[in-house]
């Protein structure tokens, strides 16, 4: 490992940086979301290109020097793409943000040290396979690019079955950058992108909800794939968009209360699964994502809502959907406990304390396996 130490800067100029990092961010992944859609869009490729080649020219301007080399790379590839010398993947899409990643830790790092260690043999094996993609070798580009995607993600192991080198790569669970799943037709897609955005209005109704539907869905899309994706992906990913939607029908004064609600205020609360629920009505195709919404309160031993139901009779994505939204709620701050704020260690400890009877424990270990290996890994 090597230490970058940058010249003397002084501290608005870092946070400078590190706000349209951040901003750059956010707006890339959502173009990639759109890219996913519509692949050969090139005002979108364009607008990829452009993220990347700032953020290189910002970090060229402190001199921020051993990050350069692996961003020009990179937006020597989205040249390519913008051109349409090669075409766009969702691996392509991991390899971006993937990259951004590594780029803001290690400005943080810089921020709040004031130097940051960085490997420069993994740096230079990353340039390597990402130079390797060239307009002339279009069949090798997805091996390249999965390639540099393994390098730069140490949550990403390539594992090979005992006594058989020739078994394929396994890629261990990861916290994905959205919740939208990546191996779903283009119609199903759109779905999913129509229900993100409805949320995003809903969260746009109150203040503590900003947010709250990718952090909720990437975390369950997560939890899923440690548990061998038992639930279907497609219909989870809907329903931890859609489970609160009915809650943009209360009034105002009762999302914000901060004190203990009254009985009819928490009856009137508890009507939001119905409201929720009543958006998928018609749409067969997610009867399953209407089925969670409908029991994501329910509880093991019955004494959830609205039907009091018990374990074996709540579905699967139901049961995990109500510890991701308790887990969310515990460590986001909302009108009733914005000064109780928790950590997430915390919040695991206190699901595990009230699980029996509230959660199915199966899907506790499950959650606690996941958060593990999240919390090792610094999220």
């Amino acid at each position: 490992m090597l230490t970058f130490t940058p010249d003397e800067l002084e501290e608005d100029i870092l946070a400078d940086l590190m706000e349209e990092i951040n901003e750059l961010y956010e707006s890339s992944e959502q173009t990639l979301i759109e890219l996913e859609l519509r692949p050969a869009d090139n005002e979108l490729q364009r607008a990829l290109f452009r993220s990347i080649h700032t953020i290189k020219g910002d970090l060229g301007l402190v001199n921020f020097s051993p990050l350069i080399p692996l961003l020009q790379h990179v937006e020597d590839l989205l040249d390519y793409l913008r051109k349409g010398q090669v075409d766009y993947t969702s691996t392509m899409s991991d390899l971006v943000l993937l990259t951004m990643d590594r780029v803001k830790a290690f400005v943080e790092e810089v921020m709040r040290t004031g130097k940051a260690e960085y490997d420069n043999n993994l740096h230079e094996q990353l340039v390597l396979a990402i130079s390797r993609i060239t307009p002339e070798n279009n069949a090798e580009h997805e091996r390249f690019l999965n390639d540099a995607v393994l390098l730069l993600n140490p949550a990403l192991d390539v594992a090979s079955s005992e006594g058989n080198s020739e078994s394929a790569p396994v890629k261990a669970p990861v916290l994905a950058s959205t919740g939208i799943p990546k191996d779903i037709s283009s119609e199903k897609k759109q779905d999913v992108l129509f229900f993100r955005e409805l949320m995003q209005t809903v969260e746009r109704r109150c203040t503590f909800w900003a947010g709250k539907g990718d952090r909720i869905a990437k975390l369950a899309m997560y939890i899923n794939d440690v548990a061998d994706n038992i639930i279907d992906k497609d219909q989870l990913a809907v329903a931890s968009y859609v489970h609160d939607f009915g809650m943009a029908f209360m009034p105002m004064k009762l999302l914000n209360k901060g004190d203990t609600l009254t009985e009819n205020e928490f009856n009137l609360m508890r009507s939001h699964v119905y409201k929720s629920a009543r958006l998928l009505e018609h749409l067969d195709d997610w009867d399953m994502a209407r089925k969670i919404v409908m029991q994501h309160h329910e509880r093991t031993d019955g004494s959830g809502y609205p039907l009091g139901l018990k374990e074996d009779d709540i579905c699967e994505g139901a049961k995990l959907l109500a510890i991701i939204d308790t887990y969310d709620a515990l460590t986001h701050p909302r009108a009733h406990n914005e000064d109780k704020v928790m950590s997430k260690k915390e919040a695991v400890i206190h699901i595990n304390k009230q699980a029996k009877g509230q959660f199915s424990m199966k899907w506790v270990r499950h959650f606690n396996q996941g958060i593990t290996g999240l919390l090792t890994k610094g999220h």
